[in-house]
């Protein structure tokens, strides 16, 4: 691959790019190809230098990412990832071997981007701030010379940004109801929109079923594609820290992320390496591959911290999980039930009850999200937060109070006006372990707060 000339440090500041990008959050998501087409064409048409695998698919996408990354880096290969949505630093978005873009790289690609942005508004209509970095991803992936691109589709896929771009391998993790106002209203609807990623001369891969399957297979049929369909892979057992899965040609293989509803995740990754070895592109052995699994970390979903108490009373766990869908929260309750024997007091006669803190933006299926949650046996006797991060898209605490209480009568509902008063009172009064879910925005206001990272420390003027 020809490495692309380097981009030179501007005059912007990371603050000032930062604020410039989501300035751009003014003209809202608006589907359509046109404008990062001549986006892209303006700069050369780098993602033509790179090749990989776009995935697609209603949850699952960034572990699915996580897991064939971590298998990637295992072989030896640079692999440029585009995990979303960021939980403490936007530079999260992009990524290379698994580490943030610098601060001042990600303040020259927006210098570039930006003079280009206004010729493109005068025959396109302006463009996005995910268009805008979209462009960015591809142009700082081709600059680096990537052995790999992992891409995970921003919102649908037959109009998303990244769909400007076929790296040869195209893959569907499932389909559920979500982002029903842009997709529509049915299963059959989305996953239209997801299997047209698929594209001539691909490879393709899906963890969907019907009736979303059907819709695949038509789309692969009709432009010539083979499809791999993969189930679940069957779980062996369940761990503190991951889960052992029983995967073709591998045998019994540990997975490092939690939960069993990766053992489908892990399915999809290996139908996508297996793709991306045929293609050419990256081959692995079931030796990286086992390790690469085992080492696989994705923060914010199911993630497990032992956190310190105010006032020295010892540590807490804090497990955070996004959970912004009610597959999502299905996946979490039954998560939560298979760690519970695990965590603190977990094999107790009368395990301490969990502290759910929780806030979750007004456009989501609440009462889905709440429904699920409360499935799980180990919620019944929790104690609930409602909270809110600050956005105008978020659920008003007390209105999530009241949703609960009508799901739950008996369960004790508390609400605080912001996470850091939500995060206040369970770190000192929470008799057992915390559970922060409902909305990544609330994770990532958590994270931030209960982890310094060194690598996410963005500068401040």
């Amino acid at each position: 691959m020809t490495r692309q000339p380097a981009v030179s440090a501007g005059t912007l500041s990371y603050v000032d790019a930062l604020a410039a990008l989501s300035a751009r959050g003014r003209f809202g998501i608006r589907l359509g190809l046109e404008r990062i087409r001549a986006l892209l064409a303006e700069m050369g048409n780098p993602e033509t230098t790179l090749r990989g695998a776009l995935v697609a698919g209603t949850n699952g996408k960034g572990s699915v990412l996580a897991l064939a990354g971590s298998v990637l880096r295992e072989a030896g290969y640079r692999v440029g990832e585009t995990p979303k949505p960021h939980l403490v630093s936007y530079r999260e978005r992009l990524q290379i071997d698994g580490l943030p873009i610098p601060p001042d790289r990600f303040a020259a690609l927006l210098e570039e981007v930006l003079p280009i942005a206004d010729p493109v508004a005068e025959r396109e209509g302006e463009p996005t701030e995910f268009e805008l970095l979209t462009a960015m991803i591809f142009r700082w992936f081709a600059e680096e010379a990537v052995d790999v691109a992992l891409v995970e589709v921003g919102l649908g896929g037959r109009l998303d940004a990244t769909h400007v771009w076929d790296g040869g391998v195209a893959a569907v993790t499932n389909v559920a109801l979500d982002h029903t106002d842009r997709l529509g209203a049915t299963i059959e609807a989305i996953a239209r929109e997801k299997a047209a990623i698929i594209e001539p001369g691909d490879l393709a891969v899906t963890g969907a079923d019907e009736p979303a399957l059907a819709i695949i297979r038509h789309r692969a049929a009709e432009v010539a594609v083979p499809l791999v369909v993969v189930e679940p892979a069957p779980v062996v057992s369940v761990e503190r820290d991951g889960i052992v899965v029983e995967l073709p040609r591998l045998g019994q293989t540990r997975v490092g992320l939690r939960g069993r509803h990766q053992a489908a995740n892990v399915a999809v990754a290996d139908a996508v390496l297996d793709a991306l070895g045929e293609a050419g592109i990256a081959a692995t052995t079931a030796e990286q591959r086992r390790a690469g699994y085992s080492a696989a970390v994705w923060p914010g979903r199911l993630e497990l911290l032992d956190i310190d108490r105010p006032n020295g009373r010892g540590t807490v766990e804090v497990l955070l999980d996004g959970a912004h869908n009610p597959a999502g929260a299905a996946a979490l309750a039954e998560a939560i039930d298979d760690l519970r024997p695990f965590l603190a007091g977990g094999r107790d006669a009368s395990p301490p009850p969990l502290t759910l803190v929780m806030a979750v933006m007004a456009d989501k299926d609440v009462d889905g999200i709440i429904g699920a949650l409360s499935g799980s046996r180990s919620i019944a006797d929790a104690s609930v937060i409602c909270t809110r991060v600050p956005l105008n898209r978020a659920l008003d605490p007390d209105e999530l109070a009241r949703r609960w209480a009508a799901v739950s009568p008996d369960m004790h509902v508390a609400v605080e006006a912001t996470p850091d008063a939500a995060l206040d009172g369970a770190l000192a009064e929470a008799p057992g372990p915390i559970v922060v879910a409902g909305s990544l925005y609330l994770v990532g206001a958590a994270r931030a707060r209960l982890v310094d990272d060194p690598l996410l420390r963005d500068p401040v003027a």
